[in-house]
This record gives C-alpha cells, sequence and structure tokens, in this order.
C-alpha cells in the first residue's frame, strides 16, 4: 500500500525546519513556554521530546473560567480532535478523533480512554467520558496517529486523564465551588485533602444539574472521586483510586429532522414525550496502581481493578424499546521498564501484559408509554481481552532516536441467550478477533528546539458487544462482522523559538472491513463492513505568550472518505462520498489578556465547515463560527484563594448544530447547541 500526503504540506514542513533549525544556537532572552510532562509512551518525559503528536491540557480550577462538568470545555485548542457536547446527558459526548469514532451515536468508539493509568474503556471498545471527573483533574492528554496503536482495541487515539495528587500538608485543605447558568444550570464541588510524603488522601464530590436547554432534556448528577497514594518506601509508590457517578436523571430529547431544526431548535419530536426517553446510570469502580523500582533501572508498574454499571434505557419505540442493563468489569496489568545504555547513549524497553473483562445482563422490554412491557430480550454477555506488547524507544545517534512497539491482542465475544421460546430459538455463541500491530518510527532531534519525526503502523478496531447485536435475517448476534484494520502513517514536527511554540503533524490512515450500517429494522441498527475508508489531513497549532497577552490557534484538515461503493439497505454509498460526522476544516483561536492584579479576560472562537449527516452525503450540517467571552479574577485572603470567573458562551446567538447524529434512520440528524448561555461561579481553596 502506498502512502501519499498532500504534497503541499510537505513542503511546508521543509520550510518550517529551514526556518526553525539555527535556534539552537541562539538561545533567547525572552521566556520560553513552561514545559509540559506527558506519559505518551507509558514514561514520563516533556511533551516537546515526544515523537508522536500527543496534545497535554493542564487542568486548574483556580484558573479555568468553566463550569468543570463537560470534557468539551478543555479540549477545543487540541487540533485533530472533535468533542461535541450534545447537551444531551442520555447519550454522553462525541469523541473522534482524526475521523475515527464518527459513527458512535452514544458513548466513545474508536478512542481508548485511560483514567490514572486505569481503563475507562471496555474490551468490546466501548467508553464513557461521562463519568470522568473534571473538578479532579490534573492533566488531560490526547496522542493521535500510530502510536495510539501500542495501547490496543482503538484506532484513532488515547484519551488519558491524570486527576491530582492528594497535598502534601499536616492541615487539611479545602476546596468549595459553585456555580449558576443559563437553563437551570448549579453546580457545587467540594473537596478536602491532607498527609505526608508517605501517606495522602484526596476526596472530591461533586453535584450537577440542568433544566437542558431543549425540551425534555434535564439531568442530574452526582460524582465521587476519592485518591490514596501511600509511598511505603522511596522505591514504591501506591495509588488507591475510587469513583462513584450516579445518574439518576438524563432525558433524551432526540434528535431533529432539518425542517423541525431550523423552525425551532429547543422542540423535540411527540414521540420523546409519549416513550418517555431518558436513562438513568449507576457506576462505582476502584482500583489500585503500584510502582515499584527493582533498581536505579528497572522499574514495575502493576494494575489491579473492578467495578459495576447499571443502565436503564427507555428509546422512542415500542418493541424491545427498554433496556435494562447490568455490567461488572474488572481488569490487570503488569509492565515492567528497564534502562541502559549503548555506546553511552540512552534505550529502554518495555515488556507487559495486560487483561480485562466484563459480563453484562441485558433485558429487553416493550416500551409502554416509558414503562416496562413484555419481556423480549434475556441474556448475559461478555467481552475480555488478552494483550501482550513490547515497545522499544533507542537514542542510537546524539540527534537521532528509533521506535519500535508490537501489541499481540485477543479479543472474546459471548452470548448466552436466556430467552428461548417456541418462537425464539437459542441464539447463543462466540466469536474470537485476534490482531498483532506493529508500530516503527525515527525522530531526527535537529535541535534543541526542533524535533522531526515520523511513524508508521497498523491498528485495529473491533465491532462491539451492542454493534453486533443484530444481524440481517434471523435472531441473534452478528459475529459474521469483522474487525476494522488500519493502516496509519504520520510526519510531524514540534518547534519552538522564545514565547512561541508551533507544532505541525500529516496524517494518512487505510482502513479496511470500516463498520458501517447495513439497514435499520424495529429502531436497531444492523451493521456491516465496507471495504476501504481513506482518512487524511494536516493538524496545526501554535501557541504564543507575551507579558499581558498569550493567544493559542489550532487548526484541523480531514479528508475522510469512502475509498470503495458499498449498498447500505436501499441506498448505494458511491466512493468518494466523504465520512459523516467529520467536518473537513476546524478552526479554534483564543486570545487571553491579563487586566489589572489577577485579573483575565479572554475571547474564543470556533469555526467548522460542513458536516455530513449520513453515508449517502444526501444531507449536510452547515458550517458555522461561534464565540465565546470569558473573564475571571483571583483573590488572595491570607491562606485562601477565592476564583470569580463568568462566561458567555454563543457571545452572538447563533443558530447551529452542536452535534448530529450520524446516519440516523428516521433523518432525525441534527442536534442544536445552545443559544447564547450566560454561567457564573466562585472556586475558593484555602
Amino acid at each position: 500500500m502506498i502512502l501519499r500526503f498532500p504534497p503541499v504540506t510537505v513542503a511546508s514542513l521543509l520550510l518550517f525546519a529551514g526556518a526553525f533549525s539555527p535556534i539552537a544556537q541562539a538561545q533567547q532572552a525572552e521566556a520560553t513556554l513552561g514545559e509540559v510532562v506527558v506519559s505518551g509512551n507509558r514514561s514520563e518525559q516533556r511533551r516537546f521530546d515526544v515523537p508522536g503528536a500527543i496534545d497535554a491540557v493542564e487542568v486548574d480550577p483556580m484558573r479555568q473560567g468553566s463550569p468543570l462538568v463537560n470534557l468539551s470545555e478543555l479540549m477545543s485548542a487540541v487540533p485533530g480532535v472533535q468533542v461535541r457536547n450534545r447537551e444531551n446527558y442520555a447519550q454522553d459526548l462525541q469523541l473522534s478523533v482524526r475521523g475515527f469514532g464518527t459513527r458512535s451515536t452514544f458513548g466513545v468508539r474508536g478512542v481508548r480512554i485511560l483514567v490514572d493509568g486505569i481503563p475507562a474503556t471496555m474490551p468490546d471498545g466501548q467508553g464513557q467520558v461521562s463519568a470522568i471527573s473534571l473538578t479532579s483533574a490534573k492533566r488531560i492528554e490526547l496522542l493521535r496517529g500510530p502510536l495510539a496503536q501500542l495501547y490496543g482495541n482503538a484506532a484513532g487515539g488515547v484519551l488519558q486523564v491524570f486527576t491530582k495528587d492528594p497535598p502534601v500538608s499536616a492541615t487539611p485543605q479545602f476546596g468549595v465551588a459553585a456555580g449558576v447558568g443559563s437553563d437551570g444550570q448549579r453546580h457545587l464541588d467540594l473537596s478536602v485533602g491532607g498527609g505526608s510524603e508517605t501517606l495522602g488522601a484526596l476526596l472530591d464530590v461533586s453535584r450537577f444539574r440542568t433544566d437542558g436547554y431543549r425540551d425534555h432534556s434535564a439531568a442530574e448528577r452526582t460524582q465521587l472521586n476519592a485518591k490514596v497514594v501511600a509511598r511505603p518506601s522511596s522505591a514504591t509508590t501506591v495509588t488507591g483510586v475510587l469513583n462513584i457517578f450516579d445518574q439518576p436523571l438524563s432525558e433524551d430529547p432526540l434528535g431533529l429532522n432539518r425542517a423541525d431544526f431550523r423552525r425551532n431548535p429547543r422542540q423535540v419530536i411527540p414521540n420523546a414525550y409519549a416513550f418517555d426517553t431518558r436513562k438513568t446510570i449507576e457506576q462505582k469502580q476502584a482500583g489500585v496502581v503500584i510502582e515499584h523500582d527493582l533498581s536505579a533501572s528497572d522499574r514495575l508498574n502493576a494494575r489491579l481493578y473492578g467495578g459495576t454499571r447499571e443502565v436503564f434505557q427507555t428509546l422512542a419505540f415500542q418493541g424491545n424499546g427498554v433496556i435494562d442493563l447490568d455490567r461488572s468489569f474488572g481488569g490487570a496489568g503488569l509492565n515492567w521498564t528497564h534502562k541502559t545504555r549503548v555506546n553511552d547513549l540512552p534505550l529502554q524497553w518495555t515488556i507487559g501484559i495486560e487483561a480485562d473483562r466484563l459480563k453484562e445482563t441485558r433485558k429487553g422490554f416493550n416500551n409502554n408509554n416509558g414503562t416496562p412491557g413484555a419481556l423480549t430480550r434475556n441474556e448475559d454477555d461478555t467481552a475480555k481481552n488478552l494483550d501482550y506488547f513490547a515497545q522499544l524507544d533507542w537514542t542510537f545517534a546524539p540527534q537521532w532516536q528509533a521506535q519500535a512497539g508490537l501489541r499481540m491482542s485477543r479479543v472474546r465475544f459471548g452470548v448466552d441467550d436466556d430467552f428461548v421460546t417456541a418462537t425464539n430459538p437459542d441464539d447463543s455463541g462466540s466469536v474470537t478477533y485476534r490482531n498483532t500491530s506493529p508500530v516503527l518510527g525515527l525522530v531526527w532531534h535537529a535541535s534543541d528546539n526542533l524535533n522531526i519525526y515520523g511513524n508508521l503502523g497498523t491498528g485495529f478496531e473491533t465491532p462491539t458487544l451492542a454493534e453486533s447485536a443484530y444481524r440481517a435475517s434471523g435472531s441473534g448476534p452478528n459475529f459474521a462482522l469483522k474487525a476494522s484494520k488500519s493502516t496509519q502513517a504520520e510526519l510531524g514536527l514540534k518547534a519552538r523559538q522564545g514565547r512561541h511554540s508551533l507544532d505541525l503533524a500529516l496524517f494518512q490512515s487505510r482502513s479496511r472491513d470500516e463498520i458501517v450500517p447495513q439497514s435499520t429494522s424495529g429502531g436497531r441498527t444492523i451493521f456491516q463492513n465496507a471495504d476501504r475508508v481513506g482518512r487524511r489531513g494536516v493538524e496545526a497549532s501554535w501557541k504564543a505568550d507575551w507579558q499581558q497577552v498569550s493567544t493559542r490557534l489550532a487548526y484541523t484538515l480531514l479528508d475522510a472518505r469512502f475509498k470503495s461503493a458499498y449498498t447500505s439497505g436501499a441506498n448505494t454509498v458511491a466512493a468518494g462520498n466523504r465520512l459523516p460526522g467529520a467536518p473537513r476544516h476546524s478552526l479554534y483561536a483564543e486570545t487571553e489578556a491579563r487586566v489589572g492584579e489577577g485579573a483575565t479576560v479572554a475571547l474564543e472562537m470556533r469555526a467548522e465547515s460542513k458536516i455530513q449527516v449520513n453515508d449517502t452525503n444526501t444531507e449536510a450540517a452547515p458550517g458555522y463560527a461561534a464565540f465565546n467571552l470569558r473573564a475571571g479574577q483571583e483573590i488572595r485572603a491570607g491562606s485562601a484563594k477565592v476564583f470569580l470567573f463568568a462566561r458567555i458562551d454563543n457571545l452572538f446567538d447563533r443558530q447551529y448544530a452542536g452535534s448530529v447524529i450520524v446516519n440516523d434512520n428516521n433523518g432525525r440528524f441534527y442536534e442544536a447547541a445552545p443559544g447564547r448561555r450566560l454561567f457564573v461561579g466562585a472556586r475558593t481553596q484555602f
């Protein structure tokens, strides 16, 4: 297979390399941008030195002028990623990376999620971001491209969230935050933490409620995040975490067709009321991560976790329109990292094993006006994976670094059908997916302030249990559905000069057996495999920090298309059609000014080109540009620190689709973004 990049962008890479190559010989007197430490290749290093596309978002509640409720508040300045707040807490955020994950109508597909080293993505590849406590977060990392394939069943990237460690303080430190906003938004957060270098603990509890921008979209949820860090010796660190997520109310307003969306974006269709579409979620998870230094050159990292998730959901149709899901999940992992030197230059390798398992009891009922009717489905589903991986990072010359990795994965699905009648046969069965994902890369450290890298690798993405639940003919799961496999390439540079920082990446991927919709029956989508899908594009980000003003730009060009025609129901999807849910152009710009003592004011802008809403490309959500304004004031009073903030989102009250429901069989593709919206809040630490 030949991978081709847009020729103009390759020339741009060489131009940038020439422009920044003399930087090391001319150290600037200006203040440089702060260093960010990340964990992109399972060991900490400066983000600038990671040989791949990775961004880190630092989260500081005492400087963050946003509610810290949804991940979409924090990721706008990261190129290559789309995080859409659907204003629908029954379906979670939409998250996609480089066009992977756009087909997901609920949850997250194609992106692997980790929180403090513990998976928030199940073995079948389905993940959730709503359970992540942003008020506890310290840093959020997004790794894209071939390097992400070393984390397993995810084609697009890896999202890692690291929560705050307990403060080292003999006197407990407290935090209180409260905020209110348009559409009945109310947010309250309480935290307490303290301890010593040997043993410390942190507890954070938050509660959020909203009436919703649209009709029938109210939601409320409570989150608890607890963390204990123990260091019984200088060589050992033990971290224990406990997360509880309780969402007793989340009404589902469903999507709108184009005419209804234009006429009144806040309305809902009558079926939302008739079937009382909604979801309740309760999730509990606990885990422990142990890091132990065997020597100055050897480190072991082990994790063990487990949890439960209970979901009750009503859908907008009668037959099998109620879902009752009880899930238990858990897993373990172990890896060993060794550091040495060859020809007096560093070499590091890591080997490891990971095993995860989920078991769920899934029941379906008829939806009788929002209440469960007759039982229509009863089965026990399992998904489990066993993965082995190895990574090598070798600086073989003073300015050259090679990397290689290999991951061998085995994923098994099983269905034990307990709903067997005279007319409904036993549909029990199982299927196993196997894949080996190699990655190769090379980095040229041209100077202290310029790195140029290239990576090539393969990855895979299995269907989820939900996507393989139905088949076109007969009953039972669609175990003929194949895993999608991709080959990805990436070429990029990272440059900095004084107060300026620039990242540029070119990427291309070719997928086989892409998982796409085949038909819809009784409100259920049946999936199939399409032959080829291509994704290529450019990511660019620039940051600058002057004395009183800082600026950020993030731009993504994404050309994602079907490379082969296929039949979807009665429709033919032509080769060359654009992948739905993936805008060709995305731009984020921000300017923040420091005015007075501890005060800031900032203007944000987010723009996107039109988005196709279905594979046949017969409709598209129009492009838009939306502006947000925020301001903050930090006040110190003795040992207490107070941060006051206010923000106006969609400053000019623009009507646009904040997200789209890809390939909705009823043509209700559009989910409206809120109009002009105000939120004010205060946070205190003492």
